[in-house]
């Protein structure tokens, strides 16, 4: 299905940032791995890579859809993800507390270093840039990693502004963080806003609730778009529609 931003209407589109422009799971998997080698502790436990990866992710997932909710603050996360699943897998818990931020450190590292991109994300930019619309990350991302990595993907220069839940220590779906980007664009309409993101509660409800216009990219399928939101199954499906110059 395609999805049409009318120019007419929309004046600034906004883009989650992490598996909607950048390849965050594959970027992290490769971060992990990288970890996996660099860290005896976490190789002397797990058998292989993928052990590590799977229970990391497990973990790390469980972990954000509760942050998302507002129910854990960022720090814990951040050293949760690590000493559940070393924990799990045998580690004395003293011992996994006592690393986890230095595991913080180096996987955030590595992950910033990581620059591969979602198919059809830069071809997408490049139609907002040349369709003369504002372009924005809206992100629940940390902050001290997020800026690093529009950097180390060679996509600053294509974004305006970027909003990100650190900010204000509010996340996505909360009203109150789709309000504060408003605030920060200048553009003070909803219906001039629209979102394009991969999680349909984050993402679109948030956007949605917030009385913006919403596009759910959906590459596998799988996910529902609230209504009245559009579902596109890749990026290059994303059609500008530009206003009619006078003549």
């Amino acid at each position: 299905m395609k999805a049409i931003i009318d120019t007419s209407r929309i004046k600034i589109v906004w883009v989650d940032l992490d598996d909607t422009i950048i390849d965050f799971r594959g970027n992290s998997r490769r971060a992990l791995s990288r970890v996996y080698h660099e860290y005896p502790a976490i190789n002397r436990i797990f058998g292989n890579p993928d052990e590590w990866i799977a229970a990391y992710e497990r973990h790390n997932h469980a972990l954000w859809a509760l942050y998302n909710r507002a129910e854990i603050s960022c720090s814990y996360l951040r050293e949760e993800r690590f000493i559940r699943p070393l924990a799990e897998a045998g580690m004395t818990h003293s011992e996994a507390a006592s690393i986890t931020h230095e595991l913080d450190r180096i996987y955030l590292d590595r992950l910033a270093e990581e620059r591969t991109l979602v198919d059809g994300a830069l071809g997408l930019l490049q139609r907002l840039r040349e369709a003369r619309l504002t372009v924005g990350i809206l992100s629940n991302g940390f902050a001290d990693v997020q800026h690093r990595k529009i950097a180390s993907a060679g996509i600053a220069n294509m974004i305006d502004i970027t909003v990100l839940s650190d900010d204000i220590g509010i996340n996505k779906p909360d009203t109150r963080l789709f309000d504060h980007a408003m605030k920060r664009s200048g553009i003070d309409d909803p219906s001039s806003h629209l979102m394009i993101g991969d999680n349909p509660a984050t993402d679109i409800e948030g956007a949605l609730a917030a009385g913006w216009q919403a596009i759910l990219f959906n590459p596998t399928g799988l996910l529902t778009a609230p209504q009245p939101a559009v579902s596109v199954d890749a990026l290059a499906d994303i059609i500008i529609k530009r206003a009619r110059t006078p003549e």
